[in-house]
């Protein structure tokens, strides 16, 4: 018997396959232990950022299976079919990247040195991750499923760093395939200290790591052996980084990839963050610690609002250049560099970006029963103009406004949470310093509002749990459904309230949400803002006299 991955998930294989995805060096994660957070969660976060991702949540029920299934796997990226693998007797529920158990699993893609990729493989690293969250108990048992099923099958992909965590533990985990002639992969994996954090984006972050320390840290034997065979380490093995042997920096991933974790750590600890500016410019070697110590305990609102960083308030503020415009966009549109007079420049690479499919919070509560204690706070599209729905990890379904089979990216739908998102972000780029203050303030009401009523939810559905799992898992999965509904519901009306307030470039005045009326009951005359006074020192800079009012000679 040969299974592809099953029911709703599989969907979401067949949509990749023919968009064709590609999310390479498009990725953030930040990673959060029990005594580092506010509540003594365990959280996890990942934004995946691709132009031609279709964000939706992926669902698979927990199923059983016969003994000789088989499981048909499917790059990713891209759909190419890659082979097939033995099923395992029982798989999990996996609600996007959180299973039952509470474990969750994240990823970026660091690529490293590329003779390493073995096209032969079976086993890329999105399949990796969904098939290790179906069969897994724990962070650790994750981490073992995954390095076991690339020694057995081969690894297809290139160098991925992986957030692995349950609601005790949070691992990091880089992994780089050996080649084509070389089956599996070289990895190490790192706990991350309790009470610290750790981040990654789209670098390896692993520099050296403790070689007899189990606990705390896990390798595969040949990690070393295999980097002195292939010429890339002659040192002694205490001194041994896998990041720099597998994926050497360079000013690229420097400023596009280890920016985003220094402005991670920034936002958590910045008289320590700051230190290391000068490494993010390109002016020191110092390199930034793989874990860091939050001054303060960090809140699953203050991961949501590391998640829509642009580099607010450093030296990489993506509001505060020419290429901002008269409204301060912290977007700029791809390519990433770029040439004047044969001169190569670069924009600026934050956390929130333009293209991500959909970001989350995973969030592990390990004093709850595992359906109510685990929450995947999940977004489709920007996240500094999305809202973190919660999605327990107890639903028996996905909400129809975000599930996988309603829509996709080549066909708008006012029905799918992805294209009502969408519509709004990229509406407010047209005049973002005004549009964002209106979208902060609903996306601010839903995700009060979520917050306010998570302890009645909790209490319910433990209460539930106690008498009937099932009513508990059905009380979830009505509470998660109605809100998802309301909040796409709301961000239709502020779309169409962003439409009327903006319309033509003025500003339509409005108190509390009501358009205001003159005396005789029309509309209220518009504001003219115009621009700011820099944008038009700029234009007068240009133009010189050209666009100066003139005194006309008087008979």
């Amino acid at each position: 018997m040969r299974k592809a991955l099953n029911s709703v998930g599989a969907m979401a294989l067949i949509a990749l396959m023919v968009l064709g995805v590609n999310r390479a060096n498009a990725c953030t994660n930040v990673l959060v232990t029990k005594n580092a957070s506010a509540d003594g969660s365990t959280m996890i976060s990942y934004a995946a950022d691709s132009h031609v991702l279709f964000g939706e949540l992926y669902f698979w029920p927990a199923e059983n299976h016969p003994d000789n299934a088989m499981l048909d796997i499917y790059e990713w990226d891209t759909g190419k079919y890659l082979g097939e693998i033995k099923q395992a007797p029982h798989t999990y529920r996996v609600v996007g990247n959180m299973n039952e158990n509470q474990v969750s699993i994240a990823e970026t893609t660091f690529g490293g040195r590329s003779e390493l990729r073995d096209t032969t493989g079976i086993m890329d690293y999105g399949s990796l991750i969904y098939v290790a969250l179906q069969r897994a108990e724990t962070a650790r048992d994750a981490i073992n499923i995954m390095t076991s099923l690339v020694e057995e099958y081969g690894y297809y992909s290139s160098g991925e760093s992986f957030s692995i965590a349950d609601p005790d533990e949070v691992w990091i985990m880089e992994m780089i395939s050996k080649g084509p002639n070389n089956k599996g992969a070289v990895w190490v994996a790192r706990k991350v200290p309790d009470g610290y954090i750790s981040a990654h984006a789209n670098q390896a972050r692993i520099t050296t790591f403790p070689l007899n320390d189990e606990e705390n840290c896990i390798y595969s034997k040949d990690v070393i052996s295999f980097a002195r065979e292939k010429g890339y380490f002659d040192g002694k093995n205490k001194d041994f980084s896998f990041a720099d042997t597998y994926a050497p920096l360079d000013y690229s991933a420097i400023r596009f990839c280890e920016a985003r974790v220094w402005s991670a750590f920034r936002q958590v600890n910045q008289e320590d963050a700051d230190k290391y500016e000068d490494f993010i410019m390109g002016e020191s070697d110092e390199r930034m610690p793989l874990f860091f110590k939050p001054q303060n305990k960090v809140s699953a609102r203050d991961v949501m609002n590391i998640m829509r960083d642009h580099f607010e308030g450093t030296a990489l503020d993506m509001t505060k250049d020419a290429g901002a415009g008269a409204y301060k966009v912290p977007y700029r549109w791809r390519p990433l560099t770029w040439e004047v007079d044969g001169e190569e420049y670069l924009n600026e690479r934050a956390i929130a970006t333009q293209q991500t499919g959909f970001s989350f919070v995973a969030q592990m509560r390990n004093w709850l029963h595992d359906p109510v204690g685990g929450i995947l706070w999940f977004g489709v599209d920007d996240a500094d103009a999305s809202v973190y729905v919660p999605m327990y990890a107890g639903i028996q379904s996905a909400p129809h406004e975000f599930a996988v089979g309603n829509g996709n990216m080549l066909e708008f739908s006012w029905d799918a949470a992805f294209w009502v998102f969408n519509w709004v972000s990229n509406m407010s780029y047209s005049r973002y310093s005004y549009m964002i203050e209106d979208i902060r303030k609903v996306q601010k009401e839903l995700e009060d509002k979520f917050e306010q009523m998570q302890p009645a939810i909790d209490n319910t559905a433990s209460t539930l749990y106690e008498q009937n799992p099932k009513l508990a898992e059905q009380f979830l999965t009505d509470y998660t459904h109605n809100q998802a509904r309301i909040t796409v519901e709301k961000w239709q009306k502020l779309g169409q309230f962003l439409m009327i307030k903006y319309l033509d470039g003025n500003i339509h005045p409005e108190k509390d949400g009501e358009f205001l009326k003159n005396e005789y009951g029309n509309p209220h005359s518009p504001e003219y803002p115009g621009y700011d006074k820099e944008y038009y020192r700029n234009v007068v800079k240009d133009t010189g006299d050209k666009l100066k009012m003139k005194e006309m000679p008087q008979d």
